[in-house]
């Protein structure tokens, strides 16, 4: 069985309803980057940074996977599938593909500020006073700009060992994710779905662009693979 790797980005989840973080203009929800998304922001004010995410995981909570999130799943017939995704939505679990990594982190998820290797399911709001069995308090199991991306080495692994690349809903412009590409065996295919994609055929051996959106860009890529 081949495996495929697939490269998910915020442009898979946007059907489902669900807000980019960034907007155009470069702000999230209105806010600097790092006010909401970096270790000083969230100590300088936890409970903006905390309220910010609290309003993500209710969002989260109101909206279903759409078409490509099962489309997806539906791969796994034929293929051994991976999905990597900077996305911190569950919305590939409950289309129920099997192995995903979060490379950003989770949403549903919070750890301990003093120690990282204790992370709980977290589905309701987090506020100040909730703390670890340790005592510390808890922040969203999110990486943050400035910190390292712990799943990035066994992300490139996986990369490594695909036979068909699918690039799906990202700009290939927010780093290290985006190096991701250049783990690739030679010559493997690569497909990329995306409205308005970011790269063009000439810069990737075997490269198909698919100029459309997740859900119907991965009806036709069921189409070519199946």
């Amino acid at each position: 069985m081949k495996n495929v790797v697939v490269l998910t980005g915020a442009g898979i989840s946007a059907e489902s309803g669900l807000k980019t973080f960034r907007d155009a203009d470069g702000l999230w929800e209105g806010h600097d980057v790092m006010e909401v998304a970096s270790p000083q922001g969230f100590y300088k004010n936890p409970d903006l940074v905390l309220d910010f995410y609290n309003q993500r995981r209710r969002q989260l909570q109101t909206v279903q996977p759409n078409k490509a999130h099962f489309n997806l799943k539906e791969l796994e017939k034929k293929y051994a599938v991976s999905i990597i995704t900077q996305n911190v939505d569950n919305l590939h679990e409950r289309a129920e593909s099997k192995n995903i990594i979060h490379l950003h982190g989770e949403l549903l998820k919070v750890r301990s500020t003093s120690n990282p290797a204790l992370i709980y399911e977290w589905d309701n709001d987090l506020v100040l006073g909730d703390v670890c069995e340790e005592k510390s308090q808890l922040r969203p199991h999110i990486v943050w700009f400035g910190e390292e991306v712990p799943l990035l080495e066994k992300a490139a692994e996986i990369t490594l060992q695909a036979d068909i690349l699918v690039v799906i809903g990202t700009s290939m412009q927010v780093y290290p994710a985006a190096s991701l590409i250049n783990y690739t065996k030679p010559n493997i295919p690569i497909y990329f779905i995306d409205p308005n994609p970011s790269i063009t055929e000439s810069q990737y051996k075997n490269l198909t662009i698919i100029k459309d959106v997740a859900s119907s860009g991965t009806d036709k890529l069921i189409e070519l693979l199946c």
